[in-house]
């Protein structure tokens, strides 16, 4: 047992201080960026005078573009934190956020506001340099539990935000604005005094190549080993399988279910309150018993058997069966990318952290097509076949299983 003044104790309670800093980070980063949605749909239909449908279509232009700023601009971000250290790139990220949340509070014009969405992609982006933080204070055989506990802020964060901004839109649309930026300003002025640098000169990247950080560039990481190849492409897959139950779920339940706003949200907070159960609680007793990549096949095989639930129930309690069952596909990501950090350099975590956000977000940028036009197939044909996104998603999943049952074989 570790004597409680020997330098291993002290660092392993610096490390733990750290990662509490960079939980409440990503927590307040989704908070800030989930606080909104209710009401930027208001927004916009305001801006462009009560028309509904114009208004849904710059929504979606929105919700691309974002996207697309986080493909270009999270290896950016990755790549500069490992020349420059985690720190200041973390900090930087929140003052930005924080200062474009109040800029959007204040814009006077839908123009504005577009532009405070394209700043809020490049802002928020900070995420792949949190993942190379804890990398870096994190022994390996422990970071599938820390990746974990992220995914406990991202559903906190989600849960808390949405309903937090209704009700505070509900007497004013510009209000969550004012308090996601608040948020975020806070957490940078804490971070400043509180935050250690986890990336020690000794072990940064000599410089910074532009090479490495554009998104083509930092993929070129991802095939420097055939297990980091094969564990992106498993990311990619998952991703977009799972895309589908955010993107098509209000309308396949409407249609299929006949759910209103309510029942809707309340089975999304169970969703949410199911994974952060596995995440939070059960996935560093899983590992520890099983393995990374005994917990990453079985996450997979419980997707895909949660989204042929999902795809299948002719009734809404049926449907239910498939939530604590998908819980644990969220095994998946902090078992990819624990895996994936064991091979690279300290200096190349950023980089990898930032290639798999560009990966997350093109991805992001096909799902909600893609699902929408099989569920439009699915309801339209002689026999409608609602469920078809989601037998499409567990499709995919299989198929990530596949991938990933061969790229770590030898492990």
């Amino acid at each position: 047992m570790t004597a409680p003044d020997t330098p291993t104790h002290q660092t392993e309670q610096r490390n733990s201080a750290a990662f509490g800093f960079i939980f409440v980070t990503v927590l307040l980063d989704l908070l800030s960026f989930s606080v909104i949605i209710p009401v930027l749909p208001k927004l916009v239909i305001q801006f462009q005078g009560g028309d509904t449908a114009g208004a849904a279509h710059i929504i979606g232009t929105f919700g691309t573009v974002w996207a697309l700023m986080q493909f270009f601009c999270a290896p950016i971000l990755g790549a500069l934190s490992d020349r420059f250290g985690r720190r200041p790139v973390i900090l930087l990220s929140n003052v930005g956020l924080g200062a474009d949340f109040l800029f959007m509070a204040l814009a006077p014009t839908l123009g504005w506001l577009f532009v405070g969405r394209v700043i809020s992609g490049i802002t928020s982006s900070v995420y792949p340099t949190a993942g190379a933080y804890i990398a870096d204070v994190t022994p390996p055989d422990k970071r599938a539990h820390r990746f974990g506990l992220l995914g406990v802020a991202f559903g906190i964060g989600f849960i808390i935000g949405p309903a937090l901004g209704g009700l505070v839109g509900s007497y004013n649309l510009r209000a969550p604005f004012w308090i996601a930026g608040g948020l975020s300003l806070a957490n940078a002025l804490y971070g400043y005094f509180v935050l250690p640098e986890s990336l020690t000169p000794d072990k940064r990247a000599t410089r910074f190549s532009w090479q490495r950080a554009n998104p083509v560039g930092s993929l070129k990481l991802l095939r420097s080993h055939p297990e980091l190849s094969g564990l992106a492409i498993v990311g990619v897959l998952y991703i977009l399988a799972h895309l589908s139950l955010p993107t098509m779920f209000v309308l396949y339940a409407d249609y299929r279910y006949g759910w209103n706003e309510r029942a809707v949200g309340l089975v999304l907070a169970l969703v949410g309150f199911c994974a952060m159960i596995v995440q939070g609680g059960l996935i560093g007793r899983i590992v520890r018993a099983f393995g990374e990549r005994r917990a990453l096949l079985g996450g997979l095989v419980s997707g895909a058997v949660a989204f042929v639930v999902y795809a299948w129930a002719p009734k809404g309690s049926l449907f239910l069966i498939g939530v604590p069952i998908y819980a644990f596909f969220g095994l998946v990501t902090p078992s990819t990318q624990a895996l994936m950090s064991r091979r690279v350099q300290p200096h190349e975590q950023g980089q990898l952290q930032g290639a798999n956000a560009s990966l997350a977000g093109i991805t992001g940028v096909i799902a909600p097509t893609l699902f929408a036009k099989l569920f439009t197939m699915g309801i339209h044909r002689p026999t409608p076949l609602p469920g078809l996104p989601y037998f499409a998603a567990s499709s995919l999943v299989v198929v990530a299983l596949g991938v990933a049952w061969g790229v770590t074989r030898d492990r």
